[in-house]
């Protein structure tokens, strides 16, 4: 059996082997964080019960004790009854936890910093990234105010900040600058404070010949000091200045740059700032092929892509020429898997704008190259709305596109029908040949983006039609692009997929080996994947998706629907709301709330939010609003419901289909 590990650089967690362990309570994770933070010594339980009351009530010692015991049961679920604990130990007035060294992940940490400084500076920057990347969030996370984790804390923080200023210092002595940028410049965004990494920042900046950027960021640097902090910078970043203004030739990288990649950027960048006119029209089309690839390479990029999307759209309509406008609103071919847009305000936006370029296109054959980007746009930009253009829109756009025998417009074109594809329930297979479709033309004609999308849209369409081993294969090829192209969006639906396969794995509670324990598990699989979505810059996928995961996996698992009505249900609140009146007794509001609901959106959770809906009437014995989803249900028969998703699921189809036909049959 794996060793049980914990991780305190962030949430307090335990497991085994890649599977979470449950701990209960947050008090059950104060006792763990409390004993993790000990390293291997006796905590009294007069100290356990002071950290964790403010004040103690009367029974807090055999609460204690209970929290104790639950944790060992948790840790070493194998253990014999009385056998002595060998992980958790009682040792005299308290206890310990006898981790090993290399079983929490702040030891590691340590270990691997300390071990960095011991190794030759090329191999270094190496190991102080592995051992940055032990961190998932603030040491010690949810116990940020408590005074027995604070100094702990500040510690910890202080060893990560040194270490990415060390990474850093490595890289630039190294002729690696333009490794080290984002990291600073990510890095000085939380801890704005710190002289050292603004001076390194201006360094690597200033030896990738970003000599401007360099003296930008110490302009920066001195007037948050200064006006802030009422101090004037350091004499290192005063030293500097002075040297990259002189261009002091012991500023310049050692040997031959390693960074070729950002002075070749560098040198192309000022050769197009030289050579093309400021107000040229070719500048608006390259902003867009530049949002474009940004929008595939992290959260950021595409928060940033999404951001300057629409200044380019307005800028290129505001020139009258609806050719430019087209090739502008038509460039951003940028691949999405999930039906439901970002920014519904700026979805809606740029499909009037497609929609005013369309009405004064040229009708003549030469502008249908552009009539197709547009059209397969509106169907993109039109996602999860109830409406006849978008389907419209995508099967025009796919007609063009296959008259003219271009790929990647057909590729293009057949992501918006993907979009559309969601209109009623049962249309995985639908979806399942456009991926296959996507995954040729990726392979033939070397649009990457476009195969990895392919394979996004088979994983969906596979996991709904319960064909999870085909389902395996096509997220272990879209995380192998993903990986090979750089493309970190990928990881966040395949991390999610694999925490669907943990739910589907629980089974129903009747079935041979269901425990609390898989739940549990599923539970945290899913904790863990909600967990990659921040910062990913994806909020039309984030909110309200880890409650409505959780009240799935509950219900699938035949057990009593529980929603947190104070959680953040986003969109999905309408149909957690009738939940929480249920909870409360309230059956007549919970009937009217049902009664209230509106269809679901088309997207890849119609069928989920349909099986809510009739656990809902399920629970209220409401006959019109079962004959309702049973109808609606009736054509994903054989399906997941909610896998389709590729992020969830609210357990077989066929099960709510024979729930309802039973209660509708009494």
């Amino acid at each position: 059996m794996d060793a049980v590990t914990f991780g305190v650089l962030g949430a307090v967690t335990a497991g085994r082997g890649p599977h979470p362990l449950a701990l209960k309570g947050p008090r059950h994770r104060a006792v763990l964080a409390r004993l993790i933070l000990a390293r291997r010594r006796v905590v009294p339980v007069a100290r356990l019960v002071e950290d964790l009351w403010e004040t103690p009530p009367p029974r807090a010692v055999g609460a204690v004790r209970t929290f104790v015991g639950d944790l060992r049961r948790a840790l070493e679920p194998d253990r014999p009854p009385r056998a002595p604990a060998r992980l958790l130990v009682t040792e005299g007035p308290g206890y310990a936890l006898r981790a090993a060294p290399d079983a929490v992940d702040a030891w590691r940490f340590e270990a691997a910093v300390a071990e960095a400084d011991r190794l030759p500076a090329a191999q270094a920057p190496d190991r102080l990234r592995a051992a940055l990347a032990e961190w998932r969030g603030p040491a010690y996370a949810e116990f940020g105010t408590e005074d027995w984790a604070r100094g702990e804390r500040s510690r910890l923080t202080e060893l990560r900040l040194r270490a990415v200023e060390r990474r850093a210092e490595l890289l630039v002595e190294l002729g690696r600058a333009a490794e080290a940028v984002p990291d600073l410049d990510a890095h000085l965004t939380e801890h704005p404070w710190r002289e050292e990494s603004w001076r390194l920042l201006a360094l690597a900046l200033y030896r990738t010949g970003r000599q401007a950027d360099a003296l930008a960021v110490l302009r920066r640097a001195r007037a948050l000091l200064a006006g802030r902090l009422g101090i004037d910078p350091g004499p290192r970043l005063r030293r500097l200045e002075a040297g990259i203004l002189a261009q002091d030739p012991e500023l310049d990288p050692p040997g031959e740059p390693a960074d070729a990649a950002a002075r070749l950027w560098t040198r192309a960048t000022e050769a197009y700032d030289r050579t093309v006119a400021a107000g040229a029209r070719a500048r608006l089309e390259s902003t867009v092929g530049l949002l474009r690839s940004l929008a595939v390479t992290g959260g950021g990029g595409l928060e940033a892509a999404r951001e300057h999307r629409m200044a380019a759209v307005q800028a290129a309509e505001e020139t009258g020429d609806a050719d430019l406008a087209a090739r502008v609103i038509g460039a951003y071919d940028v691949p999405a898997n999930w039906t439901r847009s970002d920014d519904p305000e700026l979805a809606r936006r740029i499909v009037e704008a497609a929609e005013r370029t369309l009405a004064v296109l040229p009708g003549a054959p030469s502008a249908d190259a552009a009539r197709c980007r547009l059209l397969a746009t509106v169907a993109l930009e039109s996602r999860g709305v109830r409406s006849p253009r978008g389907p419209r829109a995508a099967a025009e756009a796919e007609d063009i596109a296959r008259r003219l025998d271009d790929p990647a417009l057909l590729a293009f074109a057949l992501n918006g029908v993907f979009m559309q594809s969601c209109t009623r329930a049962g249309l995985a297979p639908r979806r399942d040949a456009i991926g296959a479709e996507l995954v040729t033309l990726g392979l033939r004609h070397g649009l990457v983006n476009h195969e990895v999308l392919g394979h996004l849209i088979r994983l969906q369409a596979r996991a709904a039609l319960a064909d999870l081993t085909a389902a395996d294969e096509h997220a272990r090829a879209a995380d192998r692009l993903a990986e090979r192209h750089e493309r970190p969006l990928v990881a966040v639906f395949t991390a999610w997929y694999r925490a669907l396969r943990e739910a589907v794995s629980a089974g129903p509670s009747d079935s041979p080996g269901s425990s609390g324990s898989s739940q549990d598990s599923a539970e945290a699989a899913y904790r863990s994947a909600a967990a990659r979505l921040d910062g990913a810059g994806m909020p039309g996928l984030e909110r309200g998706l880890l409650p409505l995961a959780l009240l799935g996996l509950r219900l699938s698992l035949g057990r009593p629907a529980r929603v947190d009505p104070g959680a953040d249900w986003g969109p999905y609140r309408p149909w957690a709301e009738p939940f929480a009146l249920l909870a409360e007794g309230r059956d007549t509001e919970a009937r009217g709330a049902l009664r209230a609901l509106p269809e679901p959106p088309p997207d890849l959770l119609y069928e989920a939010l349909c099986c809510a809906e009739a656990a809902l009437a399920l629970a209220l014995g409401d006959r019109p609003a079962l004959r309702r989803t049973y109808d609606r249900l009736l054509p994903a028969a054989g399906e997941l419901a909610g896998a389709g998703s590729g992020l969830l699921t609210f357990g077989p189809v066929d099960g709510w289909l024979a729930a309802i036909r039973r209660a509708l049959e009494e």
